[in-house]
C-alpha cells in the first residue's frame, strides 16, 4: 500500500527535522488528549497537519502523501467495519450474547463459572465492543459469584482480560482490522495467530483472578441478582448454531481463502470461489445475513432496517476516520529519513524488531486509555519501517496489539464501566483490571514473539 509513492515522494531530507516532527506528532497526539480531552480525531489530525509548518518540508509532496495515505488506507477497510459494527449490533439485541453465553456454561459446567465467563468474553470480545459485552453479562457476573460465594475479582477478571484482548487482536474488530489495513497484512493470518495468541493471554488472565482474586475485597451485588441471563427465557434467544454463526463463519472464509491461496495455484476452482468468499466484504456480508437470521420479532424487523444500522454506522465512523490518519502519518513518514533512522537505532541497540509495535502499543494505550488509539498508533508509526526491520505485516499488528491492552487503567472507559457495574473498590480494581489485562498482555507477547521467532508470522 505504502510502496507506491515511497520512492517518489520526499517530505523532507533533513534527519533532525524528520525526528523532530515525528516526536511532536506524537507528544502532541498525547498532550491534546490527555490534558485537553479532545477527541481523538482532532488530536491526530492537528499535529498532522502542523508537520509542513517544519523547515525544509516538500508542502506539495506532504499534501499528496497525506491524501494517497489516507484514501489506500479506508478504501479497503470502510465497508468491513461497517459490516462488522452491524453483526455487533443484531447480536446485541437478538440475545445472541445470552446464547453463546449459555453455551459456555454448559460446556465447562456452573461449577467452573470464571473459565465459563473467561471463554465467553473470548468469542465476544471477536464481535462486540467489550464494553458493551460487560454491560450486558454483569448482572450474571454478580449472580454467579453470590452462587459459587466467591467475589468480583475471581469471577470477573477472566471475562474483563478475555474480552478486551480478542478485541485487541482479531478481527474483525476496529482496532485490529484498522491496523491491518495500515500495514496491508493477511487477515486471515491475523485472525488464524490472533486467535491462538489471545487464547494464551486469556487463560493467564484466568489464572491471574484464580490466584490473586480470592484475596481481594470484591463482594458481588445483591441488586443484580434477579436479572441473571442464566435465568433469562430461552425461547426468546437464537439458538447455539445461529448465536454463532455471524462470528465464526465469517472468520472460518477469510482463514480459508488465506489458507487456500497459499496451498492451491491461483487457477484452481476451489481457490477462485475461497477468493471471492473470504474477501472481507463478502464474509462480512454472509455473517450479517445470518445475524439476520436470528431476528424474528415485528420490532425486530423493523430495527435491523433502521435503528441498528444508524447505530453501526455512528460507530464506525470515528474508526474509520482514525483509521485513514493513521495511514496518512505512515505515508507521510515513509517519505522522511526518519525511517532509517530509527531502524538503526533499534538495530544499533539490539533490541529484537518485533518489540517496537509492542512498546508503540503500549504507550498509546497506557496514555490515552484507548486500545484501538494503541492498535492505530503502533501500525501506523511501525509501517514505514517494517521492510528495514524485516518485520512482517501479521507481526506488527500482533505485536502492536499486544501491547495496546496494557494496562487498563483510571483513564480508560472500558476499566470505569467494568468498575462501576462489578461495584468493585477502586483499589481493587486497580490490582485485578489493571493486572490482569497486564498480565495478558504480555503473555500475549511472549506467544507473538515465539512466533516471530520460528518464521510463522
Amino acid at each position: 500500500m505504502f510502496a507506491l509513492l515511497q520512492d517518489e515522494l520526499v517530505i523532507t531530507e533533513s534527519a533532525i527535522v524528520a525526528l523532530a516532527g515525528f516526536t511532536a506528532v506524537i507528544a502532541l497526539l498525547f498532550l491534546f488528549i490527555t490534558k485537553f480531552k479532545w477527541h481523538v480525531f482532532l488530536a491526530l489530525l492537528v499535529p498532522i497537519i502542523l508537520f509542513p509548518l517544519l523547515p525544509g518540508v516538500n508542502l506539495s509532496d506532504f499534501i499528496e502523501a497525506f491524501e494517497v495515505g489516507f484514501g489506500s488506507t479506508i478504501q479497503s477497510i470502510a465497508v468491513v467495519i461497517v459490516l462488522g459494527s452491524i453483526i455487533a449490533e443484531v447480536i446485541r439485541h437478538t440475545g445472541g450474547v445470552q446464547r453463546i453465553t449459555l453455551s459456555m456454561v454448559s460446556l465447562v459446567g456452573r461449577q467452573r463459572m470464571p473459565l465459563a465467563l473467561t471463554f465467553t468474553g473470548f468469542i465476544l470480545g471477536i464481535a462486540i465492543f467489550s464494553d458493551v459485552g460487560y454491560v450486558i453479562l454483569n448482572p450474571l457476573v454478580h449472580s454467579a459469584a453470590f452462587a459459587a460465594g466467591t467475589n468480583m475479582s475471581v469471577m470477573a477478571t477472566g471475562l474483563v482480560v478475555s474480552m478486551q484482548l480478542t478485541h485487541a487482536l482479531v478481527p474483525p474488530t476496529p482496532g485490529p482490522l484498522a491496523a491491518v489495513a495500515i500495514v496491508d497484512a493477511d487477515i486471515g493470518r491475523v485472525i488464524l495467530w490472533g486467535t491462538v495468541v489471545t487464547f494464551f493471554g486469556s487463560m493467564a488472565g484466568w489464572l491471574f483472578a484464580r490466584i490473586v482474586g480470592p484475596g481481594i475485597e470484591s463482594p458481588p451485588s445483591e441488586e443484580f441478582v434477579s436479572d441473571s441471563l442464566l435465568d433469562g427465557d430461552e425461547s426468546e434467544m437464537p439458538s447455539t448454531f445461529w448465536a454463532y454463526a455471524p462470528i465464526m463463519i465469517p472468520l472460518v472464509l477469510i482463514a480459508s481463502q488465506s489458507f487456500s491461496s497459499l496451498l492451491l495455484p491461483e487457477d484452481n476452482i476451489v481457490n477462485s470461489v475461497l477468493t471471492y468468499l473470504g474477501w472481507p466484504v463478502i464474509a462480512l456480508f454472509i455473517g450479517v445475513l445470518f445475524a439476520y437470521r436470528s431476528v424474528s420479532t415485528d420490532e425486530g424487523r423493523e430495527a435491523r432496517t433502521g435503528t441498528w444500522v444508524e447505530e453501526a454506522l455512528r460507530t464506525s465512523a470515528m474508526i474509520i476516520i482514525v483509521t485513514g490518519l493513521g495511514g496518512a502519518l505512515s505515508e507521510i513518514l515513509s517519505g522522511t529519513p526518519a525511517v532509517d533512522t530509527i531502524a538503526n537505532a533499534v538495530a544499533a541497540a539490539g533490541i529484537p524488531a518485533i518489540f517496537l509495535p509492542f512498546v508503540l502499543g503500549v504507550v498509546g494505550n497506557m496514555i490515552t486509555g484507548s486500545t484501538t488509539v494503541g492498535v492505530i498508533t503502533a501500525a501506523s508509526l511501525t509501517a514505514p519501517l517494517m521492510g528495514d526491520l524485516n518485520l512482517s505485516p501479521e507481526a506488527v499488528v500482533l505485536a502492536g496489539a499486544s501491547g495496546s491492552v496494557i494496562v487498563k487503567y483510571v483513564n480508560s472507559s472500558y476499566f470505569w464501566i467494568c468498575t462501576t457495574l462489578s461495584r468493585m473498590p477502586l483499589r481493587s480494581a486497580l490490582i485485578m483490571y489493571g493486572g490482569g489485562t497486564l498480565v495478558g498482555g504480555i503473555v500475549c507477547m511472549v506467544v507473538v514473539y515465539i512466533l516471530w521467532a520460528l518464521g510463522l508470522i
